[in-house]
């Protein structure tokens, strides 16, 4: 559900990047009291996990579509809302910049589709509710599960919003939501479910981590070596072998916007469209998660062939793990600066 940037105006584009940079300011002044030298850590390996795992579409039966893991709700169970908003952001800011996975002017829209519902709404309204009578099995599968499908609904939903407000009249709201809807609920019922899957099985390995998340508490002492090292372990499967094994159908909302508009993808205008998109070219190393053609090769006019299935490509395995890489540098710094803006203000209150 990463929206490119032909998809918005600049009036909405520049909004919600305003929005999103204040969600974030405010998560960065709440989480200051709960980070520690554990949870850091925690932070850089859950995103690298969540990076790895964007990049497997897993098909929807009969429709020909697909999707993947938001992960969203994954991050704000296992680390609190404002550590899990924060993650997700550094996730989309690396897919952006370097995998050119979204676009630059819609990056605000995305962090905030994929992070805010999941980590501020879903979250505390929905998974907290039903958990707040105690962790079992049972309950973590229906809050992980319920809360997930309710964020992705309303993650899609507000890229509908978000292209009725820019005048996409390629994708007519009535037509547009009606796709949307109910392709992002079956791919939320296999995120619930995975999201479920990996939540219990820390639950049982180390509870703490999820109890301390939930009610914003330091990890402290808390040995998590062993669930870092698990983390660690099948990012770099994922990323790495896994992620061969991608579906090759459209996304939900390039399914979405084909059967609106006839088209997978829209032209962008002139102007701000095109000298974000010549940015994040220049930028983009691994572009679509893949070495970068060469002009000889594209120019070539030989015939398209059928992408291959499983994709055993090496620029997609280096993809997954470089990209898990920067990820986890990214989320490990951020938290790294967070826990010095906070020193230094005890210092100076002293």
């Amino acid at each position: 559900m990463h929206m490119a940037d032909a998809l918005l105006s600049p009036a909405v584009g520049g909004t919600m990047w305003a929005v999103t940079a204040g969600v974030a300011a405010y998560s960065i002044k709440k989480v200051q009291n709960e980070l520690d030298e554990q949870k850091i850590p925690l932070m850089g390996v859950v995103g690298a996990f969540v990076f790895a795992a964007q990049m497997i579409n897993f098909t929807i039966p009969g429709t020909g579509s697909s999707g993947h893991l938001g992960g969203g709700m994954l991050l704000a169970i296992l680390l609190g809302p404002y550590a899990g908003f924060l993650t997700m952001a550094s996730v989309l800011v690396i897919q952006a910049l370097f995998f050119a996975d979204g676009g630059l002017l819609a990056l605000g829209c995305n962090i905030f589709n994929l992070g805010f519902y999941t980590c501020f709404i879903a979250y505390p309204l929905i998974y907290k509710l039903i958990i707040r009578k105690g962790y079992s099995t049972g309950r973590i599968f229906a809050g992980s599960l319920l809360a997930a499908i309710v964020g992705l609904q309303l993650g899609a939903f507000s890229v509908v919003l978000e292209t009725l407000f820019s005048g996409i009249t390629e994708l007519p709201f009535s037509t547009f939501v009606l796709l949307m809807q109910p392709i992002h609920l079956a791919i939320g019922l296999v995120e619930g479910l995975v999201t479920a899957a990996v939540v219990a099985f820390i639950w049982k390995a180390r509870p703490e981590i999820i109890e301390k998340a939930a009610s914003g508490e330091k990890l402290g002492g808390l040995p998590i070596k062993k669930v870092l090292a698990g983390l660690a372990i099948v990012a770099i499967i994922t990323g790495g072998v896994f992620s061969w094994f991608a579906s090759t159908y459209p996304d939900g909302l390039e399914w979405s916007m084909l059967n609106t508009s006839g088209k997978e993808e829209l032209e962008a205008p002139d102007g701000i469209h095109q000298t974000l998109a010549s940015i994040q070219e220049k930028i983009a190393f691994l572009p679509d998660y893949s070495f970068k053609s060469s002009e000889q090769e594209v120019n070539t006019g030989a015939p398209e062939t059928e992408e291959a299935w499983p994709a055993v490509n090496a620029g997609t395995s280096v993809s997954g793990l470089i990209g898990g890489a920067m990820t986890l540098l990214l989320a490990v710094i951020t938290g790294l600066i967070i826990r010095s803006i906070k020193k230094r203000e005890k210092a100076s209150a002293v």
